[in-house]
């Protein structure tokens, strides 16, 4: 039997997106590190403020999500939805740069998360719709190691740039590469032909998708309600005795792990079933939480950190894949939607919850409600749900 290569199989529209993704990730996670610590220390917000900032900008951003990838399926086309998508957070970015109160960094996070919404569900739409079901996990997790490795080289400028530079400096560079991610786009990405989505209204469109499908979002729902945002591990890491540089290292690190476990995650997936490495994702997760919870030392955030990517690397591209396995290609632009809007909008308590948690009875309990949830949507992942077609191919050959 041939032997399959990491690359074999992949077309032009998965490398194009997985650069246009790598690029608009250098210029996110420069800011992304600082942003955290730029709102609580320089605009003065408190921790629930923050975790107030993310929940309403991941949630509004995720309502959007499943109404754009409908669209998408309704008019046959994801292009347009993917190119306005990238461009409205591309302007929104260089406007953090005069934010001087909370309320003006949550507006540019709320712009910013609004065209994460718009093209996240037509992208992974067009990647599904771009590769073979034989390696549809190997195509997603390319797409998160490229993703990924974006999220390297982002951190890895901030922290050379805050040697020379300050806070608002940077936020004005990191638009250049998400200029260059809109141009890649426009010029390189391609629809890919195939049946157009009946013309039903959106609370039609949902209907056909199976029980299977959303059993599934049901068990990863209960998992995003216990899914901290970065910005709880980042805190978590400066509490422990990092400085800002250090911070920045540190989240450019556990980039460093996501993308070399992203790709291989994806394709052990196409072999053994998407089932078996979410759940084990989940289980990595709560074990992180634990450790974060009880940590007491600064050494400690490095390992945790590298758990922390670990568990990225597992979950992110395979859930994704597992929807394109759960139902019909004519609608995989409104499932993924609705499996981005249902994940997002947890974010939303999610984020309210551990920053109060945070804030009244300290990190420790944030972390430990995580951790309790990780583990029961890992059982569930495995016990409530049944292999889908493609797993079950995959445990037979």
């Amino acid at each position: 039997m041939r032997r399959r290569g990491f690359f074999t199989g992949l077309g032009f529209n998965v490398i194009v997106l997985g650069i246009a993704s790598l690029l608009t990730d250098v210029s996110t996670e420069m800011m992304l590190p600082l942003f955290p610590i730029f709102t609580v220390q320089v605009l003065g917000a408190a921790p629930a403020v923050l975790g107030l900032i993310e929940g309403l900008a991941e949630s509004a951003a995720s309502l959007l999500k499943v109404f754009s990838g409908w669209w998408s399926d309704r008019i046959g086309k994801r292009k347009p939805l993917i190119v306005g998508g990238y461009w409205l957070s591309t302007v929104a970015k260089p406007f953090l740069a005069l934010a001087s109160t909370w309320a003006h960094a949550l507006g540019v996070r709320f712009m910013d998360r609004v065209g994460k919404g718009i093209r996240t569900s037509p992208r992974d739409a067009l990647l599904a719709d771009s590769c073979a079901p034989n390696i549809r996990g190997k195509a997603f997790g390319f797409h998160r190691a490229l993703d990924t490795i974006g999220a390297i080289l982002g951190p890895a400028f901030a922290f050379l740039l805050l040697l020379f530079l300050g806070f608002r400096d940077i936020f004005l560079l990191a638009s250049i590469p998400a200029i260059l991610a809109v141009v890649v786009l426009v010029f390189f990405a391609r629809e890919v032909r195939r049946k157009r989505a009946p013309k039903l209204s959106f609370k039609a469109g949902l209907g056909p998708l199976s029980s299977s499908f959303r059993r599934y979002l049901a068990v990863v729902t209960l998992f995003s309600l216990g899914n901290l945002s970065w910005a709880f591990l980042i805190l978590r890491a400066s509490e422990l005795g990092l400085g800002t540089g250090q911070v920045v290292l540190l989240y450019m690190f556990f980039n460093v792990v996501y993308a070399l476990v992203s790709l291989p995650a994806g394709m052990l997936s196409d072999r053994i079933g998407r089932r078996p490495v979410i759940a084990s994702g989940y289980c990595i997760f709560g074990f992180t939480s634990v450790g974060l919870a009880l940590a007491t030392s600064a050494w400690q955030a490095l390992p945790l950190f590298a758990f922390y990517g670990v568990f990225m690397g597992l979950v992110v591209g395979v859930q994704r894949a597992y929807v394109a396995d759960l139902i019909a290609p004519r609608l995989w632009g409104t499932a993924m939607g609705a499996f981005h809007t249902a994940t997002g909008l947890a974010l939303f308590p999610a984020s309210v919850i551990a920053g109060v948690l945070w804030q009244v009875i300290g990190s420790w309990a944030a972390f430990a409600f995580a951790a309790v949830l990780s583990f029961v949507a890992a059982l569930l992942m495995i016990t409530a749900l049944k292999p889908s077609h493609a797993e079950t191919k995959a445990s037979i050959r």
